[in-house]
């Protein structure tokens, strides 16, 4: 039997800047709700304070809290996978903690497990900035790849908002081997062909441009092109 109705992941690097604030809003989402629920805060590694942060909230918060420190930097789907395997909810779930896809969506997600899903993703609706036009372009145009290559429609595999129900999960988790961010098509992908019930809802992704991001356009979308064609030709073997 489950300890928690929800286990929720917070995979950390470098998030001093909106840390504690973000993880107010999350508790505040969740007492607005039924269920109960533990954080999991995995610490990869980052070149800021986090890690400072993080042993600040668990004293104010010692219970129901679990953190891990990596002592090499994993990477986001190695981070993720740490968080997942430690958690004791019935449903487990990770979302950025830069909140630009907010909390308040959590309860939704949720919802959809108990109703028999056993993947809940956020599909992220952009407001359109020309601050950020050509990252909305290349998302948009990794999406239509991934859907050509594979043929598999699904809208939003690399979303970082993803809740699971975690008996369902462990399997498919196994079958991972991408300790980046190409882990988040892996999990999808091999979900979807292990029979799992997949529901992507709409939520607005609002983008946050105090945040320094961690993604390294040019390298990462050429990793990510040459990842996901080989996971196509691995899938089509």
């Amino acid at each position: 039997m489950s300890k928690y109705d929800l286990s929720i992941v917070v995979a950390c690097y470098n998030e001093s800047p909106h840390l504690e604030e973000s993880v107010a809003e999350v508790r505040a989402t969740m007492a607005r709700t039924r269920y109960t629920y533990e954080l999991i805060f995995v610490e990869d590694c980052g070149q800021d304070n986090t890690r400072d942060i993080i042993e600040t909230i668990v004293k104010d918060h010692p219970q129901d809290i679990k953190t891990y420190f990596h002592k090499t930097n994993q990477g986001r789907g190695g981070t993720v996978t740490d968080g997942i395997r430690m958690a004791e909810g019935k449903y487990v779930g990770f979302l950025d903690i830069d909140l630009e896809v907010p909390a308040h969506y959590i309860p939704a997600m949720v919802r959809a497990l108990e109703d028999g899903y056993h993947i809940a993703t956020a599909h992220r609706i952009y407001q359109i900035s020309i601050r950020k036009m050509f990252r909305h372009i290349t998302s948009h145009g990794y999406r239509c790849l991934f859907r050509i290559w594979t043929g598999i429609d699904l809208r939003d595999t690399e979303t970082g908002f993803k809740f699971f129900n975690r008996e369902h999960i462990l399997p498919v988790l196994n079958q991972t081997t991408d300790k980046g961010w190409f882990w988040d098509t892996e999990i999808m992908v091999f979900g979807l062909k292990a029979g799992l019930k997949i529901v992507e809802i709409p939520c607005l992704f609002t983008h946050k441009f105090q945040k320094k991001s961690t993604i390294r356009l040019w390298r990462d979308i050429s990793d990510y092109l040459v990842k996901l064609y080989r996971f196509k030709k691995t899938l089509s073997s």
